[in-house]
């Protein structure tokens, strides 16, 4: 067991009360995710920490019984929000690091660096991999997603998990994910402090401010200083392969496996692959109606209507060329004009 784990001797192994209880006010807003992957179930509720920690509990057991996977935002939500976008958070409580690879490795670099301070939590997801988590006050968004990325490119660890929105796993529950049995999550508390963003000494150099995902932006493409977003990393990798030929359905299987960071992998490989797919091939003057036919088959969810989220990801596409021509050619008075010169107008 790794010595950081080990360092408070009697650290605390707690339920799933006790966390959220030790985690939030109880008037907090939370997320809560159920996803079972067998059954490409994803289910998302919002409710306060009490009542999640108080009545929610039963039915978690019987969900996670059942084979779903169960995770919690780490930060509160608006009074009024219902999803868990960035205009959404209201309060920034955590900060934290998804150990996924050389987990042992990385919880020693943590506990020898003294530029941070000590881990609140230590959340053992499956052999070998950790969510480290840090109970914070009087820091905003950007101030958090700026400090785990740094913390990422000193300890390692997942850097599509550095987003204030992030949903990770709620111990006490089993990883369903990979093991038959399941593997049990259990968080040890290290530490009952709350920190502030001066007691993280570590350094914010080429970290940039964070932004929304635009894996579209050719003019953020071409800045020297952007730093992508992980989803950027995603679009880019997807276009890379476009160009190659990979086939639609091969791809979008590629991105459901490389990102089961995602608490819904499939429909986010299918959003992703599809909108690049429909960018990919009309930037090039491909048929739209052509287009529309090749992405009907893969609507993000599987209840969606495929033709109708076919013809709008086009649209989109469309819109989105005509954009680009415009910042080329600034002689091209408007979008529509733009469009109509490329002949790529969908018949409703």
């Amino acid at each position: 067991m790794p010595k950081l784990e080990q360092s408070l001797g009697d650290a605390l192994t707690l339920t799933p009360e006790q966390y959220i209880k030790a985690n939030y006010e109880p008037s907090d807003r939370l997320a809560l995710v159920v996803l079972n992957r067998r059954h490409a179930e994803t289910i998302q509720r919002i409710a306060t920490a009490e009542v999640i920690a108080d009545r929610f509990q039963g039915w978690l057991r019987y969900k996670n019984a059942q084979g779903s996977d169960i995770y919690i935002s780490q930060n509160a939500l608006n009074d009024h929000a219902d999803g868990r976008t960035k205009s959404d958070v209201k309060t920034i409580r955590h900060v934290y690091l998804d150990l996924d690879r050389n987990g042992d490795q990385a919880l020693a670099k943590i506990e020898a660096n003294s530029a941070v301070p000590k881990p609140n939590f230590v959340i053992n997801t499956s052999p070998g991999k950790y969510q480290v988590i840090w109970k914070v006050e009087g820091m905003n968004q950007a101030e958090s997603e700026n400090l785990m990325r740094a913390m990422v490119r000193e300890f390692g660890g997942d850097p599509a998990a550095t987003d204030s929105t992030r949903v990770l796993r709620l111990p006490g529950f089993f990883n369903k994910k990979k093991y038959e049995g399941g593997h049990r999550i259990e968080a040890q508390q290290l530490s009952s402090e709350t920190y502030r963003p001066q007691d993280f000494k570590i350094s914010l150099e080429a970290t940039q401010t964070s932004t929304e995902p635009s894996a579209q932006s050719s003019k953020a493409e071409r800045s020297p200083t952007h730093q992508r977003t992980p989803s950027e990393h995603d679009w880019a990798w997807v276009m890379r392969k476009l160009e190659r030929g990979e086939p639609l359905n091969k791809l979008i299987q590629k991105v459901a496996d490389y990102r089961d960071d995602k608490p819904n992998p499939e429909y986010y490989a299918r959003l992703t692959v599809t909108r690049a797919y429909a960018f990919f091939k009309i930037s090039r003057g491909e048929n739209p109606q052509e287009v529309v036919r090749a992405i009907s088959a893969y609507p993000p969810h599987s209840s969606e209507n495929g033709l109708e989220y076919a013809k709008g990801t086009v649209q989109r596409a469309i819109e989105q060329v005509a954009q680009s021509h415009q910042h080329q050619k600034p002689e091209v008075a408007s979008q529509g004009q733009a469009s109509q010169k490329l002949g790529l107008r969908i018949t409703p």
